[in-house]
């Protein structure tokens, strides 16, 4: 499947600082790093990230989403990102993401349209307005509408606690998501299925 039509690449702009230590704007355009993944019909839109904590802030960094999408934030790191959810892509497991699980802290705002959130023991659908926090666990996303469903990320790096980890599969850190959605090893345990 061809990108769609209505693929929105949101604007960014990112502030700094001149010589002089005064604000200004530093870049203001699209979203430079962007695909779209036709198994899955998203569209991945990398607005920016930080590594380390506390985050440094430099006079110019340049662009540090510069490079392959990779789902989780890098180490002790954050990410935001914007995703578009398209219409028609759900597979027959009812899913339209591989299931997956990255060690972080993500807060998912729907922006526009509705989403299915599906866990191993349940389902939430989700609307404009609502807000996901996803804690580490398996999950998958399924636009089940006819219309786009948009939502931005926040992704925050963290670590299991051993008390977790005691109730986790022994491989859970074998399974995790680290590279992007179909990126060979350590990418999603489980294909979506959906008609590409």
């Amino acid at each position: 499947m061809s990108e769609p039509e209505s693929l929105s690449v949101p604007r960014r702009v990112v502030t700094g600082h001149n010589a002089d230590g005064v604000s200004v704007v530093v870049s203001d355009g699209l979203v430079p790093v962007h695909r779209f993944m036709p198994q899955d019909g998203v569209g991945f839109y990398e607005v920016w990230q930080t590594e380390g904590a506390p985050a440094p802030i430099v006079p110019d960094e340049g662009d540090p989403t510069v490079g392959s999408i990779r789902v989780p934030p890098p180490v002790r790191g954050t990410k935001i990102r914007i995703n578009e959810f398209f219409p028609g892509h759900v597979g027959p497991q009812g899913r339209q993401s591989p299931v997956h699980r990255t060690q972080s802290v993500d807060y998912g705002i729907v922006l526009e349209g509705e989403i299915v959130l599906i866990l191993d023991d349940s389902e939430v659908t989700l609307k404009a307005g609502d807000i996901a926090i996803q804690r580490g666990t398996d999950h998958a996303w399924a636009n089940r509408t006819d219309q786009v469903c948009r939502m931005a990320f926040i992704l925050i790096d963290g670590e299991f606690t051993q008390e977790l980890l005691d109730v986790l599969p022994e491989d859970v850190h074998a399974a995790l998501m680290t590279h992007g959605p179909h990126d060979g090893p350590g990418g999603a345990h489980a294909e979506n299925g959906a008609s590409e």
